[in-house]
C-alpha cells in the first residue's frame, strides 16, 4: 500500500497527469499490483497507456552476465483536462 500511496502522491503532487512504474525481477508482480490498485480503487479515470518489457543483463562475480526481467507500466490519468477548476458566475 506504501506503492499505492506513492503513486496518489506523485499524481496529486506533481500535478502531473502520467506516472512510469518501473520494476524488474521478482518485483514485477508487486508493480502490477499497484497498477491494478491504483487504476481500480483509488483514482477514477486512470488506465495503463502502455507497458514495456524487457532483459537487463547484469554482471555476476566471475565476469558472468546474467539476464533479469524488466517491466514498465506507464500510467495515464485519462480525465485530467476536467480536474480543471470550474470558472465562477457573477
Amino acid at each position: 500500500m506504501s506503492y499505492v500511496l506513492a503513486v496518489l502522491t506523485g499524481f496529486s503532487a506533481t500535478k502531473s497527469d502520467e506516472i512510469v512504474l518501473k520494476a524488474r525481477g521478482r518485483a514485477i508482480s508487486t508493480a502490477v499490483d499497484v497498477a491494478e490498485i491504483s487504476r481500480r480503487r483509488f483514482v477514477k479515470g486512470l488506465e495503463v497507456s502502455n507497458i514495456t518489457i524487457g532483459t537487463e543483463n547484469l554482471a555476476r562475480e566471475g565476469g558472468e552476465t546474467r539476464g533479469v526481467s524488466t517491466i514498465e507500466i506507464t500510467l495515464k490519468q485519462s480525465g485530467a483536462a476536467e480536474k480543471k477548476p470550474a470558472k465562477k458566475e457573477k
